[in-house]
């Protein structure tokens, strides 16, 4: 095999735009040469270091070419134990709170008061028209 294997510490440390790399697929990758070059621009690539980058890259849809290219900056593998598990965020469970209560009770006793107000008018003014 013969391929370096990196911790996360040690990816972490090439973190600058002098010293640039990313973990993308368990593989380690030092794209500082790239970053001029990345149609992203280097911040992109610069936000991704420090932490398992590969749903970044997925998230952004590469073509095949793109893929192709990474194996000129390809540095070794990556010791997948030393990644921190990613844990889901799940809200506590809370009852759900509508602060628009009032004007949701507005709004329905308006759509029954307006049609019924109408309605009156009319009336009232057919009452007054007929005995004129």
């Amino acid at each position: 095999m013969g391929d370096k294997v990196f911790s996360l510490a040690q990816v972490s440390e090439h973190n600058t735009s002098k010293d640039c790399w990313l973990i993308i697929n368990g593989k380690v990758y030092d794209v500082t040469k790239f970053l001029e070059d990345h149609p992203g621009g280097d911040e992109v690539l610069l936000s991704a270091t420090g932490k398992d980058a590969t749903d970044d890259f997925e998230d952004v849809g590469h073509s095949s070419t793109a893929r192709a290219m990474m194996d000129e900056y390809y540095v070794g593998e990556m010791d997948t134990s030393t990644i921190p598990t990613k844990t889901k965020y799940t809200p506590p469970n809370q009852p759900q709170y509508n602060q628009d209560k009032t004007s949701e009770f507005i709004i329905k006793l308006l759509q029954f008061l307006v049609p019924l107000a109408i309605l009156g008018l009319a009336v009232a003014v057919r009452f007054y028209t007929k005995s004129a």
